[in-house]
């Protein structure tokens, strides 16, 4: 009888989890449930295949109990079955002829980190268009431009001590270039404008909001308004648009996917797998914290997850190729006008909270 009291305690366990990131709660000890979902969908199914060790047939209630179970199983599945390779693919692979390409490099060095060495090495083998590196502060900056300044002409630096520094390399042109701090005056972004070699403009917005967790924010609201912001900014920008960086953030969240609906933004992880960037120093509890968006404009030629550079974030790497004339084909449809006040509603609590 005790054991057949734990697996019904473990499954409601279960089942509590995944009612959690849709309370409507903004609370960090409430949005953190939505990074570990995958750890969670094998959570239920154990607790689902464990329970039948007990499973008494003549009994409503164990019915009625593997039913919600399976039902929770079923839900976290199709959550994050688009992050599987058995789902289609949102930004399509490029056309064989396509040679316009963009290749892009973004990692978190993590401040302290002082393997130098690995992150270099990175660099090199990917030989990136674009990077982005999030917390840098003036001694990784230091390190970054005696190793690019000679490639990489264009730069855009950030140097600060509280973990938020950010720098942008370019081999490409850049105009335009900005730091903007869209929430918090400690927390900066990088807007700039990038021609590619065909003459082509293309708007790059890069970011690193703080996550909900009571070292940094007690709630994700300050977040999801940054996330929001560059949403109305790639909507209204007449470029084509690229958004990347530390989004504190995993792809199949409230936040992320209103984002997407918003800005019409694609996720190359769908159809591809799921790239977790974080935490590279656990094997179990991972899940992708950073991103590569794009708009319809673009497609995909290559995408993969870096190697261990020190930090606790894995580097990403994703290669497009600019084709606008078949930008049609994989473009979102409008989001409706209660995404859209969902959105900008957040832009306002935001607002409100900080005045």
């Amino acid at each position: 009888m005790k054991i057949k009291v734990f697996l019904r305690v473990f499954g409601v366990i279960s089942i509590l989890l995944t009612l959690f990131p849709y309370i409507s709660a903004n609370q960090w000890y409430i949005r953190i449930f939505d990074f570990p979902h995958l750890q969670l969908t094998l959570l239920t199914l154990l607790a689902l295949l464990v329970y039948f060790l007990k499973f008494n047939f003549g009994n409503f209630i164990d019915y009625l109990f593997v039913l919600v179970l399976g039902l929770c199983f079923v839900f976290q599945s199709l959550k994050i079955y688009p992050y599987t390779a058995f789902a289609h693919y949102e930004v399509q692979n490029s056309s064989p002829s396509a040679s316009n390409e963009l290749s892009i490099y973004t990692a978190n060095v993590l401040q302290e980190n002082k393997k130098i060495k690995e992150l270099l090495s990175e660099i090199k083998s990917n030989d990136a268009d674009l990077m982005v590196f999030t917390e840098t502060n003036t001694r990784w900056i230091n390190i970054l431009k005696k190793e690019l300044a000679e490639t990489y002409r264009y730069t855009v630096e950030v140097p600060l001590e509280n973990t938020y520094g950010m720098v942008f390399f370019s081999k490409l042109e850049s105009h335009n270039a900005a730091v903007h701090y869209m929430v918090e005056d400690s927390i900066p972004s990088i807007h700039t404008q990038i021609i590619l070699e065909t003459k082509d403009t293309i708007q790059l917005y890069a970011i690193h909001p703080a996550p909900p967790a009571p070292q940094h924010n007690p709630s994700s609201v300050d977040r999801d308004a940054e996330m929001m912001k560059v949403t109305r900014l790639a909507r209204e920008s007449k470029f084509p648009v690229v958004v990347l960086g530390d989004f504190n953030d995993v792809a199949w969240s409230e936040t992320t996917t209103l984002f997407q609906k918003v800005s019409g933004l694609l996720d190359l992880r769908k159809g591809r797998g799921f790239y977790s960037t974080y935490n590279a120093k656990s094997w179990f509890m991972r899940w992708p914290l950073d991103h590569v968006f794009a708009s319809a404009h673009f497609r995909i030629k290559e995408v993969h997850r870096g190697s261990k550079i020190g930090s606790d974030h894995f580097p990403f790497y994703a290669k497009f190729t600019f084709e606008p004339a078949l930008a049609a084909m994989q473009k979102l449809p409008e989001p409706t006008d209660e995404d859209l006040k969902i959105a900008f509603d957040q832009i306002i609590e935001e607002e409100k909270e900080n005045e």
